[in-house]
């Protein structure tokens, strides 16, 4: 992020730098590739006390913002975690404490406190295989049966799934669609482990087999949530978008100072032409990728009618672009980059990650020609 901060935002984001400094080490990250949950709870929970998950949670229910404006605070974590590498259940956590404050703090109150500390973990379940992505089409169905809401279909990748007490899953109930929180230990549920290119993120495809809850699990009106479940989905978008623009800035510092400190033939890397033209071109992607992505966090967090079209363009952008200058960064360092034991494939592995969940550059595409297309045929 390079918006003008306030002092309370600087202070704040330094402090989650100097911790994942000291705690999300390269040493540390390559230890947590063989851990099966990604992470540490004592990291967590010390996260949670610098305000990780807070920030999407309304002051009354435990949690507040540093500068009025929670999504952008959060764009400030999510951007450190990509200069870092950081593990952590950030986006679907936020999503889901965000849910909670807006729809069912008084139903669920010891699980948002539990989310807010950093002693519990829930995931959101949205993304779907193919052919139903999870952008504008859903094949889960949650129907109503009397008292009781019915949920059958398939969720994959669910963000740290194996870890969760609760799953806020995304559905369609006719022609609308449903959102309910459900306890992962319920009847008909099963989780299966994936694997992913990043060391600490864990994801796994979740099964709901008629899986029954109370009619009173729906978040919001039943067959009417698309309206909350869009929001969440951008939320995530933007959450995305900042971590990968961090893990490009990182990325891009590693390669720049390598080129200066390599010589080949008596002069450094970065006298040569070819290089120069080629840093030129990765420094001008990642200054468009830190303002494409800011005017996108700005626009969801004031809830804009250019909202999704700007989450889109940007997630698109980025996802074309960050990797495109990862792969350069690689193929900079020479032969070593492409060892396990030089640090810039934790960058490249979390762009990679990022590029795939919440929509391809193709997928988001698609999606503002949709809108471009609506807005035509409205005029």
């Amino acid at each position: 992020m390079q918006l003008s901060l306030t002092p309370d935002q600087e202070f704040f984001r330094d402090n989650t730098s100097k911790f994942l400094t000291e705690r999300a080490t390269p040493t540390e990250i390559r230890r947590l590739r063989d851990e099966p949950d990604g992470y540490d709870d004592r990291y967590w929970r010390q996260g949670a006390e610098l305000g990780w998950t807070s920030l999407l949670v309304a002051e009354e229910h435990g949690g507040g913002s540093i500068s009025g404006d929670g999504l952008g605070d959060l764009a400030l974590v999510a951007d450190e975690f990509g200069r870092h590498a950081a593990p952590g259940p950030l986006v679907p956590t936020n999503v889901v404490a965000g849910a909670l404050s807006n729809l069912g703090a008084d139903r669920h109150g010891d699980l948002l406190a539990g989310l807010l500390n950093g002693t519990s973990i829930a995931s959101w379940g949205y993304l779907e295989p193919r052919p139903h992505q999870g952008l504008d089409d859903l094949a889960l169905e949650i129907r109503e049966d009397g008292s009781e809401l019915v949920v059958r279909g398939i969720k994959r990748p669910v963000e740290s799934a194996g870890r969760a007490s609760h799953l806020l899953i995304a559905g369609r109930t006719g022609r609308g669609w449903t959102q309910i929180l459900v306890p992962t230990d319920t009847e008909g549920i099963s989780v299966w482990p994936m694997r992913t290119v990043d060391l600490t993120r864990r994801f796994a495809e979740v099964a709901f087999e008629d899986v029954r809850v109370p009619i009173e699990a729906a978040f919001g009106e039943v067959g009417g949530a698309a309206h909350q479940i869009e929001r969440q989905f951008l939320q995530a978008v933007v959450m995305a978008n900042a971590e990968t623009v961090g893990a490009m800035q990182t990325a891009f510092a590693m390669t720049l100072e390598w080129a200066f400190d390599r010589y080949s033939f008596g002069r450094p890397l970065a006298s040569y032409q070819e290089l120069k033209h080629r840093f030129a071109d990765m420094k001008t992607w990642l200054e468009a990728g830190h303002a494409i992505s800011d005017m996108a966090a700005q626009a969801v967090s004031a809830g804009s009618p250019e909202a999704t079209e700007l989450a889109s363009a940007a997630k698109a952008f980025l996802g074309q672009y960050g990797t495109e200058l990862l792969q350069d960064c690689v193929q900079m360092h020479g032969g070593i980059g492409l060892t396990f034991e030089h640090d810039i494939h934790f960058y490249l592995r979390r762009v990679t990650l990022d590029r795939t969940l919440h929509g391809t550059p193709s997928e988001h595409r698609a999606r503002i020609a949709r809108i471009v297309s609506d807005h035509e045929d409205a005029a």
